[in-house]
């Protein structure tokens, strides 16, 4: 009876110990699956940081880059540049290089040297916005996170009540237009702007004297600047790389006097790079600016 007693409290103990040790294991082990989950983040970022620097000194040494001095030529190398796959080991990498002139800066509604908004502009958005039923008090709302910070505390809305430190120089981001967007969404009770393509029309700077280059300008653009249909904007992004100052679009009279309400030209020498890095379960996606003629990059923006 002792005996049995004796094996019973050996069995115990050795059950016992096996679970403590266990459990002791487990968690060793968590802490080494954390550190080498962290060791592989810090890689990944290495090898990134090292991927953007490599793409960025290719486009700086570039001989190919410094030949293009016509819309032809930026034509041509954006047609050939545009998708570029990359497979290096276990790391895959898509980098797609645009024109980073295809967009209207919302910014400037404004000029840049005047506190009044640009009321041409300023009409053509909101009947743009009107033609896809968004109230154009939308575009009023805009103009306020656009206008800077009023001594008189009077906006055309009451956004700021709501977000007093929404910043209000100039909309930086689409992140940044989320939150007009969501006040006017939530204030109207209105999903229309859910249907607006924004990636296609807006491109964010505080620089308010870029151009939009009529080579490259969206379907929407186009929309938006003239006031046409879909079909027709479709139409003049079909000669999209042809447009000159001696083969300009063929429009109009009254669309020509719209047109010069944009800013835009023919030629405008900056890429759009998108780069994605992905990893096992790591990914990355990194886009940038990229000046032809300085041979430089700006507006980084990353996502990891």
């Amino acid at each position: 009876m002792q005996n049995l007693r004796k094996n019973a409290i050996a069995l115990l103990m050795t059950m016992m110990f096996i679970i403590a040790i266990t459990l002791s294991i487990g968690i060793g082990l968590k802490y080494t699956n954390d550190a080498q989950d962290t060791l592989k983040k810090e890689i990944f970022l290495i090898q990134t940081n090292v991927i953007i620097e490599d793409i960025l000194n290719i486009l700086k040494t570039s001989k190919e880059l410094g030949m293009i001095k016509s819309e032809i030529e930026l034509f041509i190398f954006l047609s050939k540049t545009s998708f570029i796959p990359i497979e290096y080991a276990d790391i895959k990498i898509a980098l797609e290089l645009r024109s980073a002139r295809s967009k209207f800066n919302p910014n400037t509604l404004y000029e840049s040297t005047s506190t009044n908004p640009n009321k041409q502009r300023v009409l053509a958005l909101k009947e743009y916005m009107s033609n896809n039923m968004v109230d154009p008090t939308y575009v009023d709302i805009l103009l306020d996170g656009m206008g800077g910070i009023k001594e008189d505390n009077i906006y055309n809305s009451d956004i700021f009540n709501e977000k007093p430190n929404l910043f209000r120089d100039y909309i930086t981001s689409s992140e940044h237009l989320k939150e007009f967007n969501d006040f006017y969404t939530n204030s109207f009770y209105d999903n229309s702007l859910s249907k607006i393509k924004f990636e296609e029309i807006f491109y964010f700077t505080k620089d308010k004297n870029v151009s939009i280059d009529l080579n490259y300008a969206s379907a929407e653009v186009w929309k938006l600047m003239l006031g046409i249909s879909d079909e027709e904007a479709k139409t003049l992004t079909l000669y999209a790389g042809a447009y000159t100052d001696e083969n300009p679009p063929l429009l109009g009279d009254i669309q020509n006097e719209m047109l010069e309400n944009f800013k835009t030209s023919y030629f405008e020498p900056y890429i759009d790079v998108r780069l994605e890095i992905i990893q096992d379960m790591l990914s990355a996606k990194i886009v940038f600016e990229y000046d032809i003629v300085k041979r430089k990059g700006y507006n980084f923006h990353y996502e990891i």
